[in-house]
């Protein structure tokens, strides 16, 4: 079978987020399924295959991390789509029914995707002990998210705290159910995007995660509620960054990128 590394929320090879894409005639067990995505190491693999016609969904969809199974991967799902339509597998949208529901991905002229996933509810909460030193920096507000997001939402004072992140993972593996989310409205909207983030999920394998879809479900709620425009612009990265736009639509949060494959091969085990 074909395996395909897809760098999601870019336009160029070696940015946005590296995610594998292994499509299949159906779900083989869950063992072999974590040795691959073991195996191929990145934030995310996503394992697909098609459903029988006339159904709310196209294709079934799974996410695994190096060490487990996540209920909603953005870049993976991005990835995923792309590999259709850059193949042939599908045309026009592509509905896909995964653990947080059915999800669905519509390309655009431009050669973007656009992603329809469900938005994230934010509710605000006390700043967890410890966390202003794990990531090694002020703390101005801390939000919980939906349960398929798992992350704590925590606004820092500017851009560039952000950026100068260098958090303690193993400090920060016990405050929330997958990771932190550290966010800031950007020094200058003039640069082509409206607010910034990095994530960190160490207790799900991943200490850093370059650019995050199923994070920018909350963050569009929030960054759109401060700056009063249901359509923005985010950056996230560190070493490696990509752009979300992000459009609010009540319950559902549309997510707008491009990807780029860079490795197809044959996955002989």
């Amino acid at each position: 079978m074909r395996i395909r590394i897809v760098d999601a929320f870019t336009d160029r090879p070696f940015s946005g987020n590296p995610a594998g894409v292994v499509l299949l005639d159906a779900f083989p067990d869950d063992e072999w399924l974590q040795k691959v995505a073991a195996e191929v190491n990145l934030s995310e693999t996503a394992f697909a295959h098609p459903l029988p016609p006339g159904g709310e969904a196209d294709w079934a969809l799974r996410w695994l991390t190096p060490v487990t199974e996540v209920d909603m991967c953005g870049h993976a799902t991005l990835a995923t789509a792309h590999v259709l339509h850059t193949t042939g597998r599908a045309t026009g949208t592509v509905r896909f029914t995964a653990r947080c529901g059915v999800l669905s991905a519509t390309p655009a002229d431009d050669g973007s995707l656009t992603l329809d996933f469900p938005t994230s509810t934010l509710t605000p909460a006390p700043v967890p002990d410890g966390l202003a030193e794990a990531l090694g920096a002020d703390v101005v507000a801390v939000h919980d998210t939906a349960a398929h997001v798992g992350d704590l939402l925590v606004e820092l004072p500017d851009e560039r705290s952000v950026r100068s992140l260098a958090p303690d993972f193993g400090a920060l593996v016990p405050l929330s159910q997958r990771g932190v989310i550290a966010t800031a409205a950007a020094d200058d909207p003039g640069r082509g995007y409206d607010f910034v983030s990095r994530c960190f999920f160490p207790a799900v394998g991943i200490d850093e995660d370059p650019v995050t879809g199923s994070a920018h479900t909350a963050l569009a709620p929030y960054w759109s509620a401060r700056l009063g425009r249901d359509t923005l612009t985010g950056l996230q990265g560190g070493a490696r960054t990509g752009l979300v736009r992000t459009t609010l639509r009540g319950e559902r949060t549309l997510l707008t990128g491009h990807a780029v494959t860079v490795i197809e091969g044959d996955l002989l085990a």
